[in-house]
Order: C-alpha cells, then sequence, then structure tokens
C-alpha cells in the first residue's frame, strides 16, 4: 500500500514536472520563435542611445573677411538644490554667485530654495538669468569659487555644475550691429542678418544612434546610425568695416553735439549698390542686447520721413530728361499761386531772391522754382511715372526684413506740387533716397541695394556671390551727366550753393540738401525737423554716394547743410582716400575754394602692425619701404600739415637693406628726402610733384630720374602736399553773422521743409 501511494505521488510529481516543463518549452518557443522579432526590437530599444549633434552656426563677415559674428564657447550654470540644502550651503551659494554672475540675492534665494511637488528639493536647476551662456573668464571665476569653498567646508561637492555650450558673439561689438541682428538666449534669430538669413546661417544638426551596455558603454559589434550635422553657411556682407567706422564715427559726434532723437547714415557703391556702411545712432551691442534692445531698430530701411529738399534730384532729373530745365533761363523766386491750390507755395527766403536762373534755384534751393519744373512743365502723369521708376513707393529689395514701402500718392493739386520738393504726401525710406541718386550718379540705372556679397558653404567650399541687379534704366547717361554737374555747383558755389559745407578739395563733389518740417497732429511742426544731405563723389566717376539723415536735432533752426553736410564731407573724405581714389584737381587750382588739410601722426618706434592700424584708422595712405618690424623712420615727419591725399612713407629697414618705393605723387622735398635716405641720387626734371620715375644705373652709381608737374588739371597726381599751412588763408568756413532767422509763418504755409537759411541762403 505505501508502494502504491509513492508511486502515485512520484507520477503525480513526474507529471506535474512534465506539464510545466512543456508549458516553459511553449512559453519559450512563443518567446523565441514566434514572439521572437517583436522582443528583439523591444531589446535594441533598451540597448540603444542617441545623441544630437549640434550644428554650427555660420559666420557672419565684412566685405574683407573681418568677422562681425560667430559662434564661440560659453558656459551654462546649474545648481543643486538638494546638496547645497543638504550640505548647509545655501548662504555661501547665494553670496558668491551674487557676487560673481551679479544675480540678485533674492533670485538667488529663490532657486537655492525650489522644491519638487513632494517638498523634496529640485536636483538639478539652471541659472537662466546671469548664469547662462558665461564666458570662460566668468567661468572660471566659478571653478575657483567652487574649490575653495569645497575645502573650506570640506566637501565634495558644492552643488554648482557648469556645462559647456556654444553662443553667439559680435567681436566687433556695436559695429553695424543694426545691420547685422542678434540670437536671443534661447538662440532665436531676431534681427538683421541673423534673422533673414536664419535659415542659410542655421545648418541641419545630426544624431548617432548607437548600442550600449549597462554601464552605457558603446558595444563593439553594435549597430551604429549617423547622420553628420551640416554645419550652416558663411555671410559675407557688402559693409566694409573701415568705412562702417568712418560713418559711425561721423554720426557720434553729430549726437554729441545736436542730440538728435536719431541718426542714420547709408554709404554705398552706386555702381553695384553694394553697401559699404549702414549705421544708426543710438547704437546697442548685441552681445548684451537685453541692456538697450531698442536700439537695434535699423531706421535706414524700416523709418518713414518726408524728404525735404533732397527729394528735388529726382525732380530735378526728370526735367532734364524731359529737356524742361535750362540752367540759364531767368524766373521770378519767392512765392507762387497755383491754380486749386488754396494758399501760395514759397521759397524759404520772404521775398525770395528775385529774378534768378533755374541753376541759381537749385542752388538756393527754391520751391518756386521745383514747382515751375515738376508741376506746371513734366505734369503729374509723367511725375509719378519718374518718382515711381527711381523706386519710390515700392520695396527695393534688399535682403534685410521689413522694409517699409513709402508713398507718393496725389490725390490733390497741391499734393503734386509740394511733392516735387519732397513734402506733403512723399514719405521715403533713407534706402530708397540712396538706390534713386545711385541711379542719378552711375549713368541712369535703378539698381536693387545689395547688403550681402557672397554666401559659402564650409563643406563643400563653394562660394555663391550675388551679383549687381539692375531693375530699371530710369534716365539716360546724357542726363545723369548733365545733373551730377548741376548738383556739384550746390556744393562747389560757395556764396550760393546751400551744400557747401560738403565741400572736399581737390574732389568734384554733387550733393543736395533737406531740411522736412515733422507733421504734428495734422499740422507742420514749426520746431521739429528731419535734416539731411545725400550727395556723391567723384562727380565724372561715382564711387561712393552716402545719405545722412537726422531726426529731431536740438537746435530748430539748423539745417541739413550745417547738421548733416560737415558729416558727409568727413565721412567721403576718409573714404576716398581709403579706396585710393585719385583727385581731380589740386589745392592750388581754380576749383579749390576750400583747403583742407591734416597733420601727420607720429608711428616712428611703433610695430608695423600697430603703425598700419593707426594710419587705416585715420584713413591715411601709406606705404611700406622695407621688410622690418618696426617703423624706423617716416616721411613726411610726424607733425608735418600736408593733403589729405599725401601718402606717407614708413621706413622698416637700413638704407642699404632698402629698394626703391612708388613715389608718385611724392614733391621733390620728400623725394630727396626717401632717395637721400635710401642711398640712390636723385635726378629731377621739372617743377612740383613726381608723375614718372625710372630707375638706371650710371657709372656703377644707381640714379633715380624723376619727372614732376604742378599740381594743376586732370593729370595732377594722387598724393599731394597742401601748398599753404592753415594760417595763409584758409577759406572762412564760419557762418555769417548776420544769418537770416527762419520765418515761421513762411514755414507754416508750406514753404520747403523748413530749411535754414546758410549765409543768407536756404537749402
Amino acid at each position: 500500500m505505501m508502494k502504491k501511494k509513492i508511486r502515485v505521488r512520484t507520477l503525480l510529481f513526474g507529471g506535474v514536472m512534465t506539464l510545466l516543463f512543456l508549458v516553459l518549452i511553449t512559453r519559450i518557443y512563443i518567446v523565441q520563435v514566434v514572439e521572437g522579432a517583436e522582443w528583439y526590437e523591444r531589446a535594441k530599444v533598451r540597448w540603444s542611445t542617441a545623441e544630437e549633434l549640434v550644428a554650427k552656426r555660420g559666420t557672419i563677415s565684412d566685405r574683407n573677411g573681418n568677422l562681425l559674428a560667430m559662434d564661440t564657447i560659453a558656459y551654462n550654470v546649474s545648481i543643486d538644490p538638494k546638496t547645497i540644502n543638504d550640505e548647509e550651503l545655501a548662504d555661501d551659494i547665494v553670496n558668491g554667485l551674487h557676487d560673481i554672475l551679479g544675480i540678485s540675492k533674492e533670485e538667488l534665494e529663490k532657486n537655492v530654495s525650489a522644491k519638487k511637488e513632494d517638498g523634496t528639493y529640485v536636483v538639478n536647476r539652471e541659472l537662466r538669468n546671469g548664469g547662462w551662456q558665461i564666458d570662460k573668464a566668468t567661468a572660471d571665476k566659478i571653478r575657483e569659487f567652487r574649490k575653495v569653498l569645497a575645502e573650506e567646508k570640506k566637501v565634495t561637492s558644492v552643488g554648482i555644475d557648469l556645462a559647456e555650450s556654444s553662443k553667439r558673439y559680435y567681436p566687433r561689438k556695436s559695429l553695424a550691429a543694426q545691420v547685422v541682428g542678434y540670437l536671443n538666449r534661447e538662440g532665436e534669430a531676431m534681427t538683421g542678418i541673423e534673422a533673414s538669413f536664419n535659415e542659410q546661417l542655421s545648418g541641419e544638426n545630426g544624431y548617432i544612434k548607437y548600442e550600449k551596455d549597462g554601464k552605457r558603454v558603446q558595444l563593439a559589434e553594435g549597430e551604429v546610425e549617423l547622420k553628420q550635422a551640416q554645419d550652416g553657411q558663411n555671410v559675407e556682407l557688402t559693409i566694409d568695416s573701415e568705412i562702417q567706422g568712418y560713418v559711425e564715427e561721423a554720426l557720434q559726434e553729430i549726437v554729441k553735439k545736436y542730440a538728435p532723437k536719431s541718426a542714420t547714415a547709408i554709404a554705398a557703391d552706386p555702381n553695384t549698390m553694394e553697401i559699404l556702411a549702414m549705421a544708426n545712432m543710438p547704437q546697442y551691442d548685441p552681445n548684451i542686447y537685453w541692456k538697450n534692445n531698442a536700439n537695434s531698430y535699423n531706421h535706414a530701411i524700416k523709418s518713414l520721413y518726408e524728404p525735404g529738399s533732397t527729394f528735388k534730384i529726382a525732380t530735378l532729373a526728370a526735367a532734364v530728361e524731359e529737356g524742361v530745365f535750362h540752367p540759364e533761363e531767368m524766373y521770378k523766386s519767392g512765392q507762387i499761386t497755383l491754380k486749386g491750390v488754396p494758399t501760395p507755395i514759397r521759397d524759404i527766403k520772404r521775398g525770395g531772391w528775385g529774378t534768378i536762373s533755374f541753376l541759381d534755384g537749385l542752388k538756393y534751393s527754391s520751391n518756386v522754382a521745383f514747382v515751375k519744373l515738376g508741376y506746371e512743365r513734366v505734369g503729374e502723369e509723367k511725375l509719378r511715372e519718374y518718382y515711381k521708376n527711381f523706386g519710390f513707393g515700392q520695396k527695393t529689395g534688399i535682403q534685410l526684413g521689413n522694409e517699409l514701402t513709402g508713398t507718393i500718392n496725389f490725390r490733390w493739386q497741391s499734393d503734386i506740387a509740394r511733392a516735387t520738393f519732397g513734402q506733403g504726401v512723399v514719405t521715403v525710406t533713407p534706402i530708397q533716397q540712396v538706390a534713386a541718386v545711385a541711379a542719378v550718379a552711375n549713368g541712369g540705372k535703378l539698381l536693387q541695394p545689395q547688403i550681402v556679397k557672397s554666401i559659402t558653404d564650409p563643406a563643400t567650399k563653394t562660394t555663391t556671390k550675388i551679383e549687381p541687379k539692375v531693375v530699371r534704366q530710369v534716365i539716360s547717361e546724357e542726363t545723369s551727366r548733365k545733373v551730377g554737374e548741376y548738383l556739384e555747383q550746390v556744393v562747389s558755389d560757395q556764396e550760393k550753393g546751400t551744400g557747401k559745407n560738403a565741400y572736399i578739395e581737390g574732389y568734384r563733389v554733387a550733393g543736395k540738401t533737406g531740411t522736412a518740417q515733422k507733421v504734428e497732429k495734422g499740422i507742420y511742426s514749426t520746431t521739429k525737423f528731419v535734416v539731411s544731405f545725400i550727395g556723391y563723389a567723384p562727380v565724372d566717376n561715382p564711387k561712393i554716394v552716402v545719405y545722412i539723415v537726422v531726426d529731431e536735432p536740438n537746435d530748430p533752426l539748423v539745417g541739413g547743410g550745417k547738421v548733416a553736410a560737415p558729416a558727409f564731407q568727413q565721412i567721403v573724405l576718409k573714404s576716398l582716400r581709403k579706396m585710393g581714389v585719385a583727385p581731380n584737381y589740386g589745392p592750388d587750382s581754380d576749383n579749390a575754394a576750400k583747403e583742407v588739410t591734416m597733420t601727420v601722426p607720429k608711428v616712428t618706434e611703433l610695430q608695423v602692425a600697430q603703425a598700419k592700424a593707426e594710419l587705416k584708422a585715420k584713413a591715411i595712405t601709406f606705404e611700406l619701404v622695407g621688410n622690418g618690424k618696426t617703423v624706423l623712420q617716416q616721411i613726411p615727419a610726424a607733425g608735418s600739415v600736408v593733403h589729405p591725399t599725401q601718402r606717407i612713407y614708413l621706413i622698416t629697414e637700413q638704407k642699404e637693406k632698402l629698394s626703391v618705393p612708388d613715389l608718385t605723387g611724392v614733391s621733390l622735398r620728400d623725394a630727396l628726402e626717401i632717395t637721400s635716405l635710401i642711398g640712390i641720387r636723385l635726378i629731377p626734371e621739372g617743377q612740383g610733384f613726381v608723375v614718372s620715375q625710372n630707375q638706371e644705373t650710371l657709372n656703377n652709381v644707381r640714379v633715380l630720374n624723376v619727372v614732376l608737374a604742378p599740381p594743376t588739371g586732370d593729370d595732377t597726381p594722387a598724393d599731394q602736399q597742401a601748398v599753404d599751412s592753415a594760417e595763409d588763408g584758409g577759406a572762412d568756413d564760419q557762418e555769417s553773422s548776420d544769418e537770416e532767422q527762419l520765418d515761421q509763418s513762411d514755414t507754416a504755409s508750406g514753404s520747403d521743409s523748413a530749411e535754414t537759411p546758410d549765409n543768407s541762403t536756404s537749402e
């Protein structure tokens, strides 16, 4: 009986075990075979991990490769409230980070005591304000503070972590900042080129997916999926940093003297409409944009102004093209009454200048002259067509976002009449003004403004260049030439020309002043004005066009001739010297109504790189003589008063090692000094300045034959020395003491933009 029970139990146990084994085998079969693929995929998910490969944002540089925006290493600070409170370090952390990061103690205390919903302290908390994307110097201070605190408190961790990241850095700070734009702390492109070309600059992030073990170590034979990041493309602007510097320096002087609401300037190459400089005051630093973010606004493309008399250039071009402008024809200035216009249109000077020629009307900036030319002779239909063809009332197409359109809407006869001198229904952006005047300068072609010169893919090294784009032919080349000659007299005529303060001795300059009354509640203000100047040079072969507009200078009686024209002169003179553009005539010619000189700075004993930088900053032409690293001597000597186009020679080696430099344009005195220093005999022919040179050997002696010519005529050398010192009779640039005051009754009744008299002339 006992054996039978044992046998039954054995069979039962064996059956159960067999059944369990069958269940196990079945389950294994199902898992391994039936559901094997599914479980394998689930396992792969647990084994796999992925990391994002962040693309590097492209750089932004000027036309010469100088970086204006780039990525750089940064650090993000985070704290561990749990560790800080467990180790009782809260007060130390708050005080230390307050001193290093400048974050308020209240903010830090809030972060240090941060808790979860369950009441436990947060493990990790980023300090977004003040501790986000800090530089290496600040990060090093954090490291030192962390080390000292750990040693003092005898703890292994103080609850402060530094994570390396990258941030956008603007090495030139405020230079061209409104053009370049900025990224916010979240990496979002907000303004300027950064926003307009965000897609090209951003690139595309990549990733790597791989299999890992339990310790997160990559499996040697595991699967790997890799997609490389595509770095952003590099954008090269048409901006020239040196000319941009000249423009910003000139605007800063205006701001310092006249404290305007804003000041804007654009410099461009009229033959290509490449923007060489675009600046606005007040400025801002995109590295710390949150401190003055409002100043990131680019008035050059986003602000509308009644242009005032600078708009007369378009009316003049239309009149010349239509053959109705006869410079010597006479007319009665002062005021004009038109049919359908309720009030007379007056010149800025009460009673005008009597019966004068239309050319004098241009010089004086007579509103009556332009009403006769535009309203009466060109006519509404053609006038509207010319303004439209010059690009007014439409976007220019510049590669920057949020460009405004402006208006040239005519509703009443008075609108047409006032539009001829830039008032009433006419509103323009500065970039429209520049494009239109560039068309007048370059032979009549309206070009699309270009702010980007090329885009380069760093992976393929391929570069896409942005070519000049002609929109349309507006006027003929002959009209362009004539208008340039007429506008030149606005600047060169020192008695009648309202643009005389833009005169540059040695260069032919064309230009026009403007002073527009601002509208307040539908009425023209008698105290708030927008003053401006626009022009180009040299007239016969334009290389640069510059427009300066100043919104609400603090003196209501100043005009564009006083505020903007001197800044124009400063910018254009430095730019032409920087470009190496030869003057049209010398200081002794009949055209030289004013004397402009400069004092040679001392650069001897400086390193060559430092001397070059100092001379470039002052837009002084120079030539290195020798291959040394230090300036041993300079010619002309420091303190010499010379013509602005005079070349400075920097001697960097002893004479036995020197070769003969190009002496073209050098005075005989300087040529003798240079050749004596080098140890070569000079044989001059003629008088004045060197126009050619030829080196030869006579009787085993090196000689240099030079031909000299007086500094007159169109063949004047590029570099000339001022022959008269400042005390020998330079032109008096002071305003006359009996300058006429602005007649407010005239301006309020519709005169040209309340333009201020300038030596008894209006603008």
